[in-house]
C-alpha cells in the first residue's frame, strides 16, 4: 500500500463537548499507533456555543495533520455533518463515532478488518447492552424494528454512531436532513449490499448531557418514509403517483358509472329512486376521479423534472474493463 493512502478516518460530529475531546483524540491516537495504522480524524464543530471549538484548535496545535477540523457558523444537524466530514475524509476505511466518549474506539481494528477481509461494503455497531435511560432505550427498540421491516436490512442498531465504511460508499452516498439515522439504507439503494453488524462496547456518557429530545422520534419516522420513497421512487415518481391516481380513478370511474347505471336501472322498472346528487357515493366517487388526476399529472411533472436533472444519470460504476 502507498504510503499517502491512510488507513483509518475517523469524522467525529461534535456539538457542544469540550469536556470530551482532548479524551477522544488520545483514546484514537492510542490505539491506531497500537495497531499500526496510519489515521486522521476528522472533527465537524455543528455551530458549538460552548469552547468546543477553542479545543479544536489546541488539538489541531498537537496534532498536526493528523486532525481536520471544521466549524459550521451555525447548528446544521448531525447528517450535515457527516456529509462534510465523507467530503474531506482521505482514509481506505471510514469510521465514524460520536464525541461524547459513548463509542470505544477499541473497536477500530476489528470493524477495519471486517470490512477489508471479509468484504462488507459497512458494518454498524449494535449496542447491546446500553447505558441509557429506558425511556430512551424502547422507542429506539421500536425504532429499530420498523426500519429493519420497511428496508429488509437485519441491523439491530440502525441509530448507532459507531460505523465503519468502505471509503467508496462514503463518497456515494448523500447524506440530508436527519437521514444519518438511514445510513445503511442510504448504502443498500446505492447498491452496496454487504452491510454487516458487530457488537460493540457502549460506554455510559462522562460529561454532559445528550444533545437529542424526544422529537427526534417524530424526525426519524418522517425520515424513515422519506428515504423509502425517495430510494425505490426518487428516479421514477411516475411508477409510485400514476399507479395510484390511475387506480383512484379507476375506482372512481367505475363508481359512477354504477352509480348512473342503477338510477336508470330504477327508472326503467318504475322502482323508488333518489337523484344521483343525493348520494354521498357519487360526490365520493367524483373526488376519487379528481384525486386521481391530479396524482397522474403529479408523477408526470415529477418525470419531467427528473428528466431534466443535472444528475439523473449519475450512477455509480462499479468496475471497468
Amino acid at each position: 500500500m502507498s504510503n499517502n493512502i491512510l488507513d483509518v478516518s475517523v469524522v467525529v460530529p461534535l456539538y457542544n463537548e469540550e469536556e470530551s475531546l482532548p479524551e477522544l483524540m488520545a483514546w484514537i491516537e492510542r490505539v491506531c499507533s497500537q495497531n499500526n495504522l496510519s489515521y486522521e480524524v476528522v472533527m465537524v464543530d455543528d455551530g458549538s456555543t460552548d469552547a468546543s471549538w477553542s479545543v479544536v484548535e489546541q488539538l489541531k496545535e498537537k496534532y498536526g495533520d493528523r486532525l481536520k477540523a471544521i466549524r459550521f457558523a451555525r447548528n446544521y444537524g448531525k447528517s450535515a455533518a457527516l456529509y462534510c466530514g465523507f467530503e474531506a475524509a482521505e482514509g481506505e476505511v471510514v469510521f465514524t463515532m460520536d464525541a461524547d466518549l459513548q463509542d470505544s474506539p477499541d473497536e477500530i481494528p476489528e470493524m477495519r478488518r471486517m470490512v477489508l477481509e471479509e468484504g462488507y461494503d459497512l458494518v454498524s455497531g449494535w449496542k447491546k447492552r446500553r447505558f441509557d435511560p429506558i425511556s430512551k432505550r424502547w422507542p429506539s427498540k421500536f425504532f429499530n424494528a420498523t426500519a429493519r421491516c420497511v428496508s429488509g436490512i437485519k441491523l439491530h442498531d440502525f441509530n448507532c454512531g459507531l460505523k465503519c465504511y468502505c471509503k467508496r460508499v462514503v463518497k456515494s452516498i448523500e447524506v440530508y436532513g436527519e437521514m444519518h439515522r438511514y445510513i445503511p439504507i442510504l448504502a443498500k439503494y446505492a447498491g452496496f449490499k454487504r452491510i454487516g453488524e458487530k457488537e460493540v462496547q457502549h460506554q455510559a456518557r462522562k460529561y454532559g448531557v445528550s444533545k437529542f429530545g424526544i422529537e427526534r422520534m417524530v424526525k426519524g419516522y418522517l425520515d424513515l418514509i422519506s428515504v423509502t420513497f425517495m430510494s425505490r421512487f426518487g428516479r421514477s415518481p411516475m411508477y409510485f403517483f400514476g399507479s395510484l391516481g390511475t387506480l383512484m380513478f379507476l375506482v372512481g370511474g367505475f363508481t359512477t358509472i354504477w352509480v348512473i347505471a342503477e338510477k336508470l336501472y330504477k327508472q326503467l322498472h318504475e322502482l323508488p329512486l333518489r337523484a344521483v346528487t343525493d348520494q354521498p357515493l357519487f360526490y365520493l366517487s367524483i373526488l376519487a376521479i379528481v384525486l386521481g388526476v391530479q396524482l397522474f399529472l403529479a408523477g408526470f411533472l415529477g418525470e419531467l423534472i427528473n428528466r431534466n436533472s443535472t444528475d439523473r444519470n449519475r450512477y455509480l460504476i462499479s468496475e471497468k474493463l
